[in-house]
């Protein structure tokens, strides 16, 4: 509906991402929801505004703009959720995984941010949220995602480049770094066996939290807010 702020949801099929969703348009957001495939879980309402499309791909940051503006008239806000995560060996990473996870988390990020700030550039105001990961500079041994780390790191590194480049414009940039969230990305290991004491998930709920703060938090801005309990320090 006009007259309310309106957020763009990236990755917005999967565990944090439908709950951003259902969390914006409960704070009273519309929301255009993009993921491949979203209209599995979502549906088109007077607020929400469902989209399918490849994040890697030009088009569908296009597309996704596009909608915010026809629909809604503006792009206040933009979460980028989307995101893949891979760990296994450094030496056991393929061509084939550098690339999906570059064309996922990279580009998916360039081309929905450069798109949605050009928007924001025109209202003088804007925030954009990227979901990265506490490993990127707090990594736990035995967890070996290192070029997955790549990627993440990359869009913490930015995050701070793009707030200190768009302050006098008034958009802000700033990132939410998970741990462990309990998700079907991380579901639980029965056969899993540790020395240290089992940890606390983070649940979908303490990450929108996280999001909707900086969201919402006018004078916060190149800061990476870490969501994971401490967990490099109680378990190594």
């Amino acid at each position: 509906m006009p007259g309310k702020k309106t957020a763009i949801i990236t990755g917005a099929s999967g565990g944090i991402g439908s709950g951003l969703v259902t969390r914006f348009l409960e704070e009273g957001y519309n929301v255009v929801a993009t993921s491949h495939n979203a209209n599995a879980k979502l549906v088109d309402s007077r607020s929400l505004a469902v989209l399918v499309g490849d994040i890697g791909k030009q088009q569908t940051a296009d597309d996704a703009v596009g909608a915010a503006i026809k629909n809604f008239g503006a792009v206040d806000v933009l979460v980028n959720t989307a995101g893949i995560f891979l760990t296994k060996p450094f030496t056991d990473f393929t061509v084939e995984d550098f690339n999906a996870l570059v064309s996922t988390n990279l580009l998916g990020f360039f081309y929905m941010t450069q798109r949605a700030v050009k928007e924001m550039l025109k209202q003088k105001s804007g925030c954009v949220v990227s979901i990265t990961a506490a490993l990127a500079d707090r990594p736990i041994a035995g967890t070996n995602g290192s070029i997955s780390m790549i990627t993440k790191g990359g869009l913490n590194s930015a995050t701070m480049n793009l707030a200190t480049e768009y302050a006098k414009a008034g958009i802000r940039f700033n990132a939410v770094a998970p741990g462990v969230v309990n998700t079907p990305m991380h579901p639980d290991d029965p056969n899993e066996s540790s020395p240290q004491p089992t940890m606390k998930k983070a649940t979908v709920e303490d990450i929108t939290d996280a999001v909707i703060y900086l969201v919402q938090a006018g004078h916060v801005s190149g800061e990476i807010l870490h969501v994971d309990g401490a967990a490099p320090a109680r378990r190594w």
